[in-house]
């Protein structure tokens, strides 16, 4: 994969509808096992089966880019995630001319970021710092939903977690639990408090095979504090407000111009209450509409929904994927559990929906409902737990993603879709076509065209 090179004429400068007929007017590359096939995304509905369950990620993208000063410079803050003591975890970044922006050094500390309306942040701490440091920052601790249990493995104990750190007091789930992926039996609490998945019989030294160790790329946010690229801000109260009125969508050079929060928004996306959302959107779900969710729940086909905060992508130096917030409620874990059971498959839509629910279920294969943070990050050495398959954008060879697509697919069937996706000329990035990764064992399996009403 690492030969691979994507050609800018090939990514997608704008969306499906500017170009064609409307949002499912992309193309949809088929991996089952390695055979490659070529289809339009209106022919999803005869590439999956009755029974199969789709889960969607209903995170709304947020108009998350904000003009600031920081003294004479100008720059653009983007907005990623917000804590849970109320600071925002920001990117400063350096305007451009076409209206996207380019990497900037973060920090200093205490740099005074001017905002739209008379309002200031504060840049408090590098984001990176704080979890290299293997600390449940204030900002960052998960906390388990009413009624939700935490999915941990036969052994392993809150109590223990707790005395390793990784569970605070007053019934927060731990990064060890939702947070970095579930505990093998016979692993230690420090092993798991580490980062990620620890094997069985793994000692506290041997990092695991889900989270930042397993991709061999040093700690999140390794490098210079003042040059990190995500800091904790302290910021005024009412952000979202803040996002309404001066915020615009995430975008970045690929693309040809602005455009309206609308295009960023997909046909699963639900407004939170208290004005949470994805700083960029849940791409892989775009091109869905409403009709032809209609046409596949009457074959047969469920939706699960979950929601994961999104939020800022590593355009340039391909980071594995920062903590973010995400809640897998009790009706999805029943559906997903359930599904399993009666021999159906469980296919995510986007790589945001395979970390919430793999950070979600046990060591079992059992999907428990849950909500707080996830810093899984899922590699070919960790693997899938409960996710069949994948539906997914396209995406860089360099980009952390690839190994979650290697999870579940495979490193052969991979380079053989991604050589077709050249050959073909596939668009790229979130407007761009998709790409379906199925198990070999589907290839011969019935499809649900079979069950048109």
């Amino acid at each position: 994969m690492e030969a691979l090179r994507v050609p800018p004429e090939l990514s997608a400068r704008v969306p499906a509808e500017q170009r064609g007929s409307g949002r499912d007017d992309v193309r949809l590359l088929v991996t089952r096992g390695t055979e490659v096939s070529h289809h339009a995304f209106r022919e999803l509905p005869g590439q999956v089966r009755a029974g199969d369950v789709l889960v969607v990620n209903t995170s709304a993208t947020l108009p998350a880019a904000v003009n600031g000063r920081v003294g004479g410079e100008r720059v653009v803050v983007h907005f990623s995630t917000r804590g849970e003591d109320g600071r925002w975890a920001v990117e400063l970044r350096a305007p451009g001319g076409s209206g996207a922006t380019g990497p900037r050094p973060g920090g200093p500390a205490g740099a005074v970021v001017r905002l739209p309306g008379g309002r200031e942040l504060v840049l408090e701490e590098p984001m990176g710092d704080v979890l290299s440091a293997g600390n449940a920052s204030p900002a960052i601790r998960s906390r388990r939903a009413p009624g939700h249990t935490p999915a941990l493995a036969p052994g392993v104990t809150e109590a223990g977690l707790a005395e390793a750190g990784a569970v605070e007091a007053a019934g927060a789930v731990g990064a060890g639990a939702a947070g970095r992926g579930t505990v093998e039996a016979g692993a230690t609490e420090v092993g798991a408090v580490e980062g990620g998945t620890v094997e069985a019989g793994a000692g506290a030294g041997e990092r695991g095979a889900g989270e930042r160790g397993a991709v061999d790329m040093g700690p999140v946010g390794a490098g210079p504090a003042e040059g990190a690229r995500l800091w904790w801000a302290r910021v005024p109260e009412g952000v979202p407000g803040l996002l309404r009125r001066y915020g615009r969508p995430i975008r970045y050079g690929y693309t040809e111009r602005d455009q309206p929060l609308s295009a960023y928004q997909t046909v699963f996306a639900v407004a939170a209450p208290d004005g949470s959302g994805s700083a960029e959107m849940p791409s892989a779900a775009r091109p869905f509409t409403a009709a032809l969710v209609a046409e596949l729940v009457s074959r047969g086909v469920q939706f699960a929904p979950l929601s994961l905060d999104t939020g800022v992508a590593s355009a340039e130096a391909h980071e594995p994927p920062y903590p973010e917030r995400f809640s897998v409620p009790p009706t999805t874990a029943w559906l997903v559990n359930a599904a399993r059971a009666a021999g159906g498959r469980v296919i995510a839509v986007g790589t945001t929906a395979v970390r919430a629910l793999e950070s979600a279920v046990d060591a079992d294969g059992v999907v428990r409902p849950v909500s707080g943070w996830t810093d899984l990050v899922v590699t070919p050495r960790r693997g899938v737990r409960v996710v069949d398959g994948l539906l997914t954008g396209l995406h860089e060879p360099e980009a952390s993603h690839l190994l979650m697509l290697e999870a579940v697919a495979g490193r052969e069937a991979l380079r053989r879709g991604y050589e077709a996706a050249l050959e073909r000329r596939y668009l790229w990035h979130e407007f761009g076509d998709v790409h379906l990764l199925l198990p070999d064992e589907e290839r011969n399996a019935p499809d649900c065209s079979s069950n048109v009403r």
